[in-house]
């Protein structure tokens, strides 16, 4: 949803113990369990001998806050209690307890029975689903619980850290039950919580009112309760014209707003929604990514007809009438790398004797075309995702958004050059060794890795398997993140994608806590590698840093050294190809890049052995486990490493005169990030003058400046890295520091 106006930093409501403060950004309704099966005739709830009249009295003022917050653009989760059809996630006890009761007469019926509305708090059963009067709408999270309090065996934890969720407003049913339960979870896990009295009923009374009693007990132990009247004084002003949102679809506007170029996720969903059509913005955008072609003609490999994309784009204004209940990512324009397959598509990797017409799309595509994006085209790369620089591609050398004679940086090379250039609001890419930050670098835009195997590979072609990464390209840390939102999740057919959760760890929702984190940097003989003017730039950003809370530690970097050696130094570079078929690199050589030709060459030269493999995997092992101590929880907060992205900026011509040392270079503060399964994600930091420019050449040990009259600005960046699973922190941290640094450099 989109406010009517911006909402204020902070919101405070009357309630018990004392005034309830929440911050807009960061609070999220939770609306429990308003299934049928608790509030309808025939469902579980009947069947507990509860008085329904007193739960259903709950739906008008849960339906009212549930405008409120979607009127005003927050957060909304909506829970539902039930069992897998096979109850194989119901404890013995949960469901014989109750009927068990010597002499019962009450509960003749249990889970899983069959009843008016099917079976029984049974997942996918009529009843089990929520009321028609509160069913979520786009962009809205349901989760499915199996027990009472919505934390046990749930992903909600993670939901909630992946939008920065601190507070939480709570309603639903029944008070005694599964509304407290998960307000007490909720309190251990750090979160500051506030039931509403109106919107919460139980099947009796008394326990009602005793559970709110308890909440608020011996000033806050578990959290605050208040009225809904205390949120529709603080919320209401700020409902969009679109409220409410059920009934007939709203009357199209007399004259059709006029497109004012906003390619960002929240710009486009508000233009959307006043009743701008996505064929106009495809129709001016598509005039802007041809006339970029004469600008750059090896952006694309592929570019989706005009006609194609305007298809999809009425397709979607069919399926989604209402303006009001659009998906996350609708109309919103992205191009994915050529290494991600599109079903009927030709997937190249930029080696055209190696490709083919991909017959199902890769899961991550399948993830934002289901939530209304629109594919525009398949970019460049480095071929067979080998490479740094991005001029190791037969389509042609992209060139970076703020001079065409520098580097765009590769693998990713067309997707970091799309959406700098304004092109598609994110981009879909891949990152190994570095691919996904080093090009979002010299473009000027946000490159985030996740923790490896937390979106789904599956339908990329590999580069090193075990190490490929699906990264994401936009211009904003926020754009990043809705995308990852809809992206991450685990995939049961991809084989390395996280089986496991993640290690529980609270939130800091209140005082310096909650702004608080420490961060390490490389020691001063690592940064040498640096051109000058990329350490001073660098020093910058740790002072921004500093200034939003972050605490700079000494930190081990042997570990991180060591591990980004592995990866081309030792025998991991093999994996490259392990990737292609069998006996094709002797057969199909000179169909290569001459650069890419001469790396395999020199890797099977190596002729590494099985037990050199096994120490290597012996050292991955022990830095990883290094690592992870590294980034254990502080008492200050979350621990990071902060690093340059890169440590210069190359001219086309300095890589092609020299491609591999320079290419390897740019690696310096990438390489380890997969090895030692970490998230990162490169923010911009600032930019220079191109006359500023030098930094350390392979050979000569320095390089010459360039003449102090070319006066052009080049893009700096830092790159925030944080331990296996810690995304959601990293991202949020990244996100402050974006905020820094425009207010440090005046921009808006």
């Amino acid at each position: 949803m989109s406010p009517s106006k911006a909402l204020p930093e902070t919101f405070t409501v009357d309630a018990e113990p004392y005034a309830f403060s929440f911050p807009p950004r960061h609070t999220a309704l939770v609306l429990i369990d308003m299934q049928r099966d608790f509030l309808l005739p025939g469902g579980f709830g009947a069947f507990q001998g509860g008085d329904l009249s007193a739960v259903q009295a709950s739906i008008a003022p849960t339906k009212q806050l549930l405008d409120l917050f979607r009127n005003a653009g927050m957060h909304v989760f909506h829970t539902r209690e039930g069992q897998k059809p096979d109850l194989s996630d119901c404890p013995s006890s949960k469901l014989i307890r109750q009927a068990a009761r010597p002499g019962n007469v009450q509960h003749t019926m249990v889970i899983g029975d069959k009843g008016p509305m099917g079976r029984l708090l049974v997942r996918g059963e009529f009843g089990h689903d929520l009321i028609d009067e509160l069913q979520p709408i786009p962009g809205e999270v349901v989760v499915d619980k199996p027990g009472k309090g919505a934390f046990w065996n749930t992903d909600l934890m993670e939901k909630l850290r992946a939008r920065a969720v601190t507070h939480l407003v709570v309603a639903g049913v029944t008070t005694e039950c599964c509304f407290q339960g998960t307000i007490r979870e909720a309190n251990d896990r750090g979160f500051e919580c506030c039931g509403v009295i109106e919107a919460t009923a139980g099947y009796n009374g008394s326990m009602k009112t005793a559970t709110l009693d308890l909440i608020p007990w011996s000033q806050g132990l578990f959290g605050f309760v208040g009225g809904l009247k205390g949120f529709v004084d603080a919320l209401a002003p700020y409902g969009d014209d679109l409220a409410p949102t059920s009934g007939a679809n709203p009357t199209p506007p007399d004259t059709p707003p006029v497109w004012d170029g906003d390619l960002s996720v929240s710009g486009l969903r508000a233009a959307y929604r006043s009743g701008l059509s996505p064929v106009t913005v495809m129709e001016t955008l598509y005039e802007k990514i041809q006339k970029y072609q004469k600008v750059d003609p090896a952006v694309w490999i592929l570019l989706a007809p005009l006609e194609n994309i305007l298809e999809a784009a009425r397709d979607l204004q069919a399926k989604y009438p209402d303006r009001r209940r659009l998906p996350m990512l609708y109309g919103v324009p992205f191009s994915v790398k050529d290494s991600i397959d599109i079903c009927g598509l030709e997937t190249t990797t930029a080696c055209p004797s190696l490709a083919f017409t991909a017959t199902k799309s890769a899961v991550v595509y399948g993830n934002v075309i289901a939530e209304g994006a629109l594919f525009i085209g398949k970019t460049n790369l480095d071929q067979l995702a080998t490479g740094l620089a991005g001029c190791r591609s037969p389509y042609g050398i992209p060139r970076s958004v703020f001079n065409k004679d520098y580097i765009s940086g590769g693998s990713s090379s067309g997707n970091a050059v799309s959406v700098g250039a304004g092109l598609v609001t994110f981009s879909i890419a891949t990152d190994t060794a570095g691919s996904g930050r080093v090009p979002a670098l010299f473009n000027g835009i946000v490159g985030f890795k996740p923790t490896r195997g937390t979106i789904s590979a599956l339908g990329v072609t590999p580069a090193c398997a075990s190490l490929d990464c699906v990264t994401l390209m936009a211009k904003t840390v926020e754009d990043v993140r809705s995308v990852w939102e809809v992206c991450e999740s685990h995939d049961d057919d991809y084989v390395y994608s996280k089986s496991t959760p993640p290690k529980q760890r609270h939130v800091n929702a209140l005082g310096l806590q909650a702004k608080a984190f420490s961060f390490g940097c490389p020691p001063p003989e690592a940064l040498a590698v640096c051109s000058p003017v990329y350490r001073k730039k660098f020093n910058e950003a740790v002072k921004a840093l500093q200034s939003i809370g972050g605490i700079l530690s000494p930190v081990d970097w042997s570990p991180f050294e060591k591990a980004g050696k592995l990866l081309y130094d030792g025998t991991f570079v093999s994996e490259r190809l392990a990737g292609l078929p069998d006996g094709w690199f002797e057969k199909n050589q000179g169909h290569l890049h001459p650069v890419i030709r001469e790396i395999f060459s020199n890797v099977i030269k190596r002729e590494s052995t099985a037990v050199q493999a096994y120490r290597d995997l012996q050292a991955k092992a022990l830095y990883t486990r290094q690592a992870e101590k590294i980034f254990a929880s502080s008492p200050t907060g979350p621990f990071l490493i902060v690093v340059p992205t890169a440590p210069t900026h190359w001219k086309v011509s300095e890589v092609l005169a020299d491609p591999i040392a320079k290419n390897s270079h740019l690696g310096e503060f990438t390489h380890f990030g997969n090895v030692l399964d970490l998230n990162g994600v490169s923010v911009p930091a600032g930019t220079y003058a191109e006359h500023e420019l030098s930094s350390i050449d392979g050979s000569e040990g320095t390089r010459t400046d360039f003449d102090s009259s070319e006066r052009g600005q080049l893009p700096f960046a830092v790159t925030l890295l944080g331990g296996s699973r810690t995304d959601a922190e990293v991202l949020e941290i990244a996100r402050r520091l974006e905020e820094a640094v425009r207010k440090r450099d005046g921009e808006h």
